[in-house]
């Protein structure tokens, strides 16, 4: 009997910057630090992903646009060199990553079962996007779990914002289900920024942190005021406030991995743990966790 189970989800955003910031060897640019918060707090996000001990990650990045469907990476082993066409002064990275396949095709099946239009990938020259290289990389550098990528249909753009969360929604229960049915334990990553508004120019160097802060006020007002309801659980009003959140902040989150994610875990109303905040670019970047297993484990012993 399958028993597997999704043991965290995290909101791990993808500025390329933060991968520059460490100038690990797959990086062919290298820098002189910057980002420091953000990057620290990816440090206390790998420590707890490193206590969980997942079978599999999975990460929906909104840089892998398929506008015909959802799609699921189905190659067993990909690699290459993953460039941001953006940035591609600080992200120049040399990939190498192992794929479940047999659980990505459980979540295209269940997809697919639920109404969805779902597809898998077998490109094996497929070049990963940067934004599915940078979370993975900054979640877990050591790249020793496997993982299953999916595409950003991007129908909230295409849609009404709501009718394209609602199908964010039916993905995401859709995920939960395969997860269950393969027993896998799965820790998700949402690979999302908060508003997203910024600048247009760089300064040189790009890590020149005396240049880096909110693009406007009322953005980081935002921000603060969803990272605060997310930190006390109240996940209703988080979801409630999202479709204004978006319009009125560009919030990244539009693109669906926020939704996806937390429709997978049931909504639980539990405080997120927030691992640290910082802007790149003028950008809003929060990494936090939803700690489902520790919850679990709390009300089994309450």
């Amino acid at each position: 009997m399958a028993d597997g189970e999704i043991l965290a989800g995290f909101l791990a955003p993808h500025p390329p910057h933060l991968v520059y910031g460490e100038n690990p060897p797959q990086n062919e640019p290298k820098s002189q630090g910057g980002w420091e918060q953000l990057r620290w707090a990816y440090e206390r996000a790998r420590k707890s992903l490193n206590d969980l001990k997942p079978d599999v990650l999975l990460v929906h990045s909104p840089h892998w646009i398929t506008q015909l469907g959802h799609h699921f990476l189905g190659v067993p082993t990909l690699s290459g060199k993953s460039v941001d066409p953006i940035f591609p002064n600080l992200f120049r990275y040399d990939f190498k990553l192992d794929v479940d396949v047999e659980l990505a095709e459980a979540c295209c099946a269940a997809a697919a079962d639920a109404g969805l239009v779902a597809k898998m990938m077998r490109n094996p020259r497929f070049r990963v996007d940067y934004g599915t290289i940078t979370t993975l990389h900054m979640m877990r550098p050591q790249w020793d779990i496997p993982v299953v990528g999916l595409s950003a249909n991007n129908s909230p753009y295409y849609l009404t914002t709501e009718e394209g969360l609602e199908e964010m929604d039916v993905l995401g229960r859709a995920t939960r289900k395969a997860i269950e049915q393969t027993g896998r334990r799965a820790v998700l990553l949402a690979s999302n920024t908060l508003c997203h508004y910024h600048f247009h120019e760089e300064p040189d160097p790009p890590e020149d942190m005396s240049r880096e802060h909110p693009h406007d006020y009322a953005g980081y007002q935002w921000d603060m005021r969803m990272i605060d309801l997310m930190r006390r659980g109240e996940t209703r009003e988080v979801f409630r406030l999202l479709p204004q959140f978006i319009d009125e902040a560009f919030a990244e989150v539009k693109s669906g991995a926020f939704t996806w994610m937390f429709a997978a875990m049931g909504y639980p109303e539990i405080p997120g743990e927030l691992h640290g905040y910082g802007t790149v670019i003028g950008t809003g970047n929060a990494v936090m966790e939803w700690n489902l297993a520790k919850a679990r484990e709390v009300g089994r012993a309450a």
